[in-house]
């Protein structure tokens, strides 16, 4: 049973959540300001936190920021703007999702399923001493460097953010909105042909599977896929 932190000032919200979310089999507790539940997201209790924007006192930006100075738990941003920039702003901060209120509860349950299952691929890989091996792939993230075969990449600064983010959600689609706002760090332009140019570099450089696939494969109309290989 996946083990789920709402952090959320709106007391009726997290009610209707608890009852809904235990019924699709997810433990739900929450808190009701970020300081406390930074606190109880630090805990180690958690397997993933559902995250307000808008709450008094510290808001879900700097309680996000507290939690990631420290942990890397899954998290899912909730705000009731919509607004472009806090999207942005929430990935570019280390959020995995984001839902803009008001939502489907049962959007939200696909979304938790969706980081539940990028968990059991992270956890499926071998990860030692700060490094996540994937496939061929290793990535060393506090140096910035990624490995392919044992040997470094010599990557551009958007190429290793892009690498980076598909390593990180190998085995899944990653769409092209997401790669050029995780990646690239702005949203998604209409003509703008950035992650294509980046990833046919990135092909270029590692080259072909045993089975001459490419490890980046194309989702046609929707993204890229890293393949581990």
């Amino acid at each position: 049973m996946l083990q789920v932190l709402l952090i959320d000032d709106d007391i009726e919200l997290c009610q209707m959540m608890e009852e809904y979310l235990e019924a699709e089999d997810f433990a739900l507790e929450f808190a009701h300001d970020g300081q406390e539940g930074a606190r109880m997201a630090l805990s180690g209790k958690y397997d993933l936190v559902v995250l307000d924007v808008m709450m008094p006192g510290m808001n879900g930006f700097d309680t996000l920021r507290l939690i990631r100075n420290t942990s890397q738990i899954p998290v899912i941003m909730l705000t009731a703007k919509g607004d472009d920039i806090d999207r942005i702003v929430g990935l570019e901060l280390g959020a995995d999702d984001y839902l803009t209120k008001p939502f489907n509860p049962r959007e939200l349950v696909a979304r938790l399923h969706a980081i539940q299952r990028r968990v059991v691929v992270r956890d499926a890989a071998t990860q030692r001493d700060g490094v996540l091996r994937v496939g061929r792939a290793a990535l060393h993230a506090a140096e910035r460097i990624i490995e392919w075969n044992g040997q470094p990449l010599s990557l551009t600064t958007s190429e290793y953010a892009l690498l980076e983010v598909l390593i990180k959600h190998a085995g899944h689609v990653v769409t092209k909105a997401d790669l050029f706002v995780q990646a690239l760090g702005r949203p998604e332009t209409k003509y703008d042909r950035s992650i294509d140019v980046h990833v046919s570099n990135l092909r270029q450089k590692l080259g072909t599977l045993d089975d001459g696939r490419s490890p980046i494969q194309t989702v046609r109309n929707v993204g890229y896929q890293f393949i581990p290989g």
